[in-house]
């Protein structure tokens, strides 16, 4: 079975593209949208910037685990990107190329529109391997099928928050 490495989704939000890539950029609010991020541990304030590392908690079930993670990209209003090259229990331990999480904000009007896009780094892992690894850890599922959804609910989290923020 051909592995899909890259999957991503869009949502328009009624806000300016500087305002969402203000939120986005903030790794550590990231754990309000994500259905599977609980933030970063460190320092939060701000945006992050093109360079900085951070790590990211997560939690899937009763399964909890860090990655840490390095800004790829930091234009403001434009796009955020990081690199995932770490990962463990509870200090990430264990280095190699995971995934990448960008995110890209284009005007709509006075809105924005939002691209999140993840790609799967494990380009070394053969296809089988992979495929086993993603079905035990997401009850069935690739990792690319998993992430839609993670994409979807991130997005509209996103949405909700802040549009509710700019009616305040």
């Amino acid at each position: 079975m051909a592995r899909t490495f890259t999957v991503s989704g869009s949502i328009v939000i009624d806000v300016s593209p500087d305002a969402a890539y203000l939120a986005v950029s903030r790794p550590g609010d990231m754990g309000r949208w994500s259905p599977e991020n609980l933030g970063t541990t460190g320092p939060t304030e701000g945006s992050a910037a093109l360079g900085a590392t951070f790590v990211g908690r997560n939690k899937r079930g009763a399964f909890k685990w860090v990655t840490r993670c390095t800004v790829t990209a930091a234009e403001p209003g434009r796009r955020f990107a990081f690199r995932v090259h770490a990962i463990g229990l509870g200090r990430p331990r264990l280095p190699g190329p995971i995934a990448t999480w960008e995110y890209r904000f284009e005007p709509v009007g006075d809105s924005t529109r939002v691209t999140e896009t993840w790609t799967d780094d494990r380009r070394a892992w053969p296809a089988f391997a992979a495929n086993a690894f993603d079905r035990l850890v997401t009850s069935g599922k690739t990792f690319a099928e998993f992430q839609v959804r993670n994409i979807e609910t991130t997005l509209r989290n996103l949405k909700r928050e802040l549009e509710q923020a700019r009616t305040l």
